[in-house]
């Protein structure tokens, strides 16, 4: 399933792919993967991403409808 909410995140505070990719130490197909729900990542990875974007891991990981 696509994570559209780290995209918004990610878009709102005017990051690309790579900037993101560059702040949590992976590579931009890493984060481009898990925007397209290809990849799913490690909780330490979910934990960095969510600091750098200033919201829960409730807030971008978690899926109401599973």
């Amino acid at each position: 399933m696509k994570n559209l909410k780290l995209k918004s995140a990610r878009a709102a505070l005017d990051l690309s792919q790579q900037d993101l990719a560059d702040k949590v130490g992976v590579s931009r197909q890493t984060i481009n993967a898990i925007e397209k729900g290809d990849y799913n990542p490690t909780i330490n990875l979910c934990i960095a991403i969510c600091r750098v974007l200033g919201k829960t891991l409730d807030e971008l990981f978690w899926d109401e409808e599973q």
